[in-house]
């Protein structure tokens, strides 16, 4: 008795057994799919290319459309090879993933036409109009110097990635060897105000930190903001009292881009 048991429990093992591997053959035998798009090949799985009823590449992988094929049996497509891998990543994620800086939204709207796929054209046409509008919006720049221990000098500007590049160049010019920029000198986002500094014997003032670190001079710093908003496209609006002849001696200067 014990014996015959133990044949069927090995039988049914070995039935299970047959049938996870049948399972794994069958997920591994999944049908890849080579295209060749505008000289450029990509290998994917026939599901990603069908994720979509109605698509161009749905219509295609079915038989649907008709699609040449180049000298090596892969189905070609006459469009822009490099943006198609943007293509495929909405095929795989189902949603708008781009990287940063990219500035073809025009050109990929067109392929996401062409192939078909209405979400991710909406997707594109949409952060297009987004960085359209963004790009319309003026920045504005106010570095005000009011010879005040109290004020000091002031740096307003309604684009903290501005403000972020001031803090990273302070930190640059600093004579102390900063490892950060010094957060007593950080109001919000868009606003750096050096309270805290000294005259020394020559009439220089001298920025310091809340435990006495020299930094640097307060000149030094609105010359350094000066040049990085010339370098980052900023023009000068208005300079106010500027009677010694030089914008780093103002007391207020406005900027715009």
């Amino acid at each position: 008795m014990e014996r015959k048991i133990n044949r069927r429990e090995k039988e049914h093992e070995e039935k299970h057994n047959s049938s996870e591997g049948t399972e794994e053959g069958k997920n591994c035998k999944m049908p890849l799919i080579t295209l060749n798009v505008g000289g450029y090949l990509y290998i994917t799985q026939k599901q990603t290319l069908t994720k979509y009823p109605d698509s161009f590449l749905e219509g295609v992988v079915n038989g649907k459309i008709l699609c040449p094929f180049d000298a090596d049996g892969h189905y070609f497509i006459d469009r822009d090879g490099l943006l198609f891998r943007h293509i495929l990543n909405f095929l795989r994620n189902g949603e708008l993933l781009l990287p940063e800086g990219f500035r073809e939204n025009q050109l990929l709207a067109q392929e996401a036409d062409f192939f078909q796929l209405k979400m991710l054209a909406d997707a594109v046409k949409s952060r297009w109009e987004k960085e359209q509008l963004a790009s319309r919006e003026t920045t504005f720049l106010e570095i005000t110097d009011s010879h005040d221990r109290s004020q000091g000098l002031r740096i307003f500007c309604n684009a903290p990635d501005f403000i972020a590049k001031i803090k990273s160049r302070i930190v640059l010019v600093s004579k102390s060897r900063l490892d950060g920029f010094p957060e007593e000198f950080s109001i919000s986002s868009n606003i750096i105000q050096f309270k805290y500094f000294i005259k020394s014997e020559n009439g220089t003032r001298l920025v310091l930190k809340e435990d006495n670190t020299f930094v640097c001079t307060l000149e030094t710093l609105k010359f350094e903001a000066i040049m990085m908003a010339l370098k980052c496209g900023f023009r000068l609006l208005t300079s106010l009292d500027c009677s010694k002849g030089s914008i780093v001696h103002s007391d207020a200067l406005h900027f715009i881009k």
